[in-house]
C-alpha cells in the first residue's frame, strides 16, 4: 500500500510543473514594464502558493512559512533541492539554487508575522480530540511516542533555530505530512526523528493530532521559543545547522 501511495504522490507532482508551463509565459511575455531586482520580486513564485507575506495558500496544502524559524525554513528548502523532500513544483523551483540563495529566501520569510489563516478542521468526536491533546501534551509512552510539545514547544510555537510552530496549521497539512513521512516522500537529515514517530502513529492516531491541533487558536504575535529553552526526547539530524 505504501509502495501505491508513493507512486501515487510521484506521479501527480510530476504532473504539475507541466501545467505551471502553460501559465507562466503569460506574465512571461509581458515585458511593458521593468523587471527590478529585489529579493521581495525574486519570491514572487513562493507568494503564488504560500501568500506575499507568507501568511498561507487558500486550501490546507500550502502551509504558513511567514515567522517560521530561518533554520527550519532553510533546512525544507535544502531537503527539496536535495531529494529529501519529493514534491514537484517545488524541488523544480530550488533545484539550481545556492545555499546562500536559500538562506536569504529562509530569512525573508522568517521575518514575516502575518496573521494565520482558517483552519476550518473537521468535526472530531471527544473520543478523538482526547487522544489527539493527549498525543500533543503528553505522548504515549506505551507505544513510545513522545509528546508533540516535547520537541516543539510547550505552547507549540516552535523552537530556534530550527523547530518549527504547529498551533495554526490546516487539518489537512498536517496528517498530508505524517502521511508522507510514513510513505518516505518527506525525510529529513538522518537521524530522522519525525520518520520515527510518524511510523509509530496509526491512521485514527493522525487524524486526533491533526484535529486537535488545528483546532487550537494561534496568536500572529507569538514567536518560537529561544534557542536551548527545549531539550529535545532524541537527537534530530534536522537541528544540525
Amino acid at each position: 500500500m505504501n509502495t501505491l501511495l508513493r507512486q501515487i504522490t510521484r506521479q501527480i507532482g510530476r504532473m504539475l510543473p507541466v501545467a505551471c508551463l502553460f501559465v507562466l509565459p503569460v506574465h512571461a511575455a509581458d515585458l511593458s514594464h521593468p523587471v527590478t531586482n529585489t529579493l521581495k520580486q525574486r519570491v514572487e513564485s513562493c507568494a503564488m502558493c504560500h501568500g506575499e507575506q507568507g501568511q498561507g495558500g487558500a486550501n490546507g496544502f500550502y502551509p504558513r512559512i511567514g515567522g517560521k524559524p530561518a533554520e527550519y525554513l532553510y533546512h525544507q528548502l535544502l531537503n527539496f533541492r536535495d531529494g529529501r523532500r519529493e514534491y514537484a513544483p517545488m524541488e523544480y523551483m530550488v533545484r539550481p539554487l545556492s545555499d546562500k540563495y536559500l538562506h536569504e529566501i529562509a530569512e525573508y520569510f522568517a521575518n514575516k508575522h502575518p496573521d494565520f489563516p482558517d483552519t476550518h478542521p473537521p468535526k472530531l468526536s471527544d473520543k478523538a480530540m482526547a487522544r489527539g491533546k493527549q498525543l500533543v501534551s503528553e505522548g504515549d509512552p506505551s507505544k513510545g511516542i513522545p509528546a508533540c510539545s516535547s520537541c516543539h514547544g510547550k505552547q507549540l510555537h516552535g523552537v530556534e533555530p530550527g523547530i518549527p510552530g504547529l498551533v495554526g496549521l490546516p487539518y489537512e497539512y498536517i496528517s498530508a505530512q505524517i502521511g508522507a513521512w510514513q510513505t518516505d516522500t518527506r525525510a529529513a537529515n538522518k537521524p530522522d526523528c519525525m520518520a520515527k514517530v510518524a511510523a509509530k502513529l496509526s491512521p485514527a492516531d493522525i487524524s486526533a493530532v491533526s484535529g486537535w491541533l488545528a483546532s487550537q487558536t494561534a496568536d500572529a504575535s507569538a514567536r518560537p521559543a529561544p534557542a536551548g529553552s527545549v531539550h529535545t526526547p532524541m537527537t534530530c539530524g534536522s537541528q544540525e545547522n
